[in-house]
Order: C-alpha cells, then structure tokens, then sequence
C-alpha cells in the first residue's frame, strides 16, 4: 500500500518546486525548517533543497528574523500566548536563539501585562468556585499553561485581590 502512495507522488523538477516554494512562501512567513520539510516532500534531494533555500533567502522569500517577529506578534495578539510558549514554540521550529530574542521584542510589556490581566478577568468570571484560594490556583495554572512567566502571574494575581 505504502509503495502506492510513493507512486502517485510524482518528484517535481527543482524549477517547478522553487516556483511552487515561491508561492508558499509569499502567502505566509514560514520558518526554515518548514520550507525544507515541504523541498523534501516535493521528492527534491538535499543539494537541492539548499540551493533553493539558499535562492530564496537571497530573494527576500524566506527571512528567519522577519518570521520570528511575525510568529511572535501574531500568537501574542490573536492566540494570547505568552512569551514563555512563543519561545517554546519557535525553539521547536528550528529558530535561533537570537532571532527569538528578536521575536520576542515585538512584545510590548505594558500590552503584556493588560493582555494577562485581561485574560486573567475573563477566566475568573468563566469559574464559578468560591473558594479565594482554589480560584487562584486555577486562573494561575490558566496563565501558566498559556505561557505566561509564573512570578509574574502570581504578582498579578496578589495585586488584583
């Protein structure tokens, strides 16, 4: 069965792969490993894909820092992460360390701080326990889970009490 599946995927030639790559590309940033993942399902060998790679690194396709920032911004405002998951994230994408750093720096702290305060106002009101401290153990786990700095959760809690 596998053999079957080989066969109907049919090896694009590196011109067909780079113009289709183009396309990926263009219509999201992508990290690096992404792209090559994809090379190597086009049935392209390693040579090629570096030097498609290679080819639209220097046309501007492909920008590891531009897609950090990208990363970064877009799960902080939409998804509502925090930069302890955004750094997870992107470490598991390949990205360097210095361009997550980079990343991370589209993250303004006082939008930060509001974004988890609000967060944490939503999630009060979705529980119904009573109870001060189990409340409390909730909403931080909440916080936590979504990658939020725990010292910093746990000052915004004591703060809002």
């Amino acid at each position: 069965m596998w053999q079957e599946d080989e066969k109907k995927k049919k090896r694009l030639s590196p011109a067909d792969a780079l113009k289709k790559i183009q396309h990926y590309c263009a219509y999201q940033e992508r990290s690096h490993r992404e792209v090559k993942n994809k090379l190597f399902e086009y049935g392209l060998f390693e040579s090629e894909v570096d030097e498609i790679t290679a080819k639209l690194i220097a046309e501007g396709f492909l920008n590891e820092e531009r897609f950090a920032r990208a990363f970064a911004g877009g799960k902080f405002r939409i998804k509502k992460w925090g930069r302890l998951k955004i750094e997870r994230e992107l470490e598991i994408l390949g990205v360097s360390k210095r361009n997550i750093n980079t990343g991370l720096k589209e993250i303004d702290e006082d939008d930060y701080r509001k974004m988890l305060h609000n967060l944490l106002q939503k999630k009060s009101a979705q529980i119904a326990d009573k109870n001060a401290f189990r409340l409390k153990d909730k909403l931080a786990r909440y916080a936590i889970t979504k990658g939020y700095e725990p010292s910093l959760v746990w000052d915004t809690l004591k703060s809002n009490s």
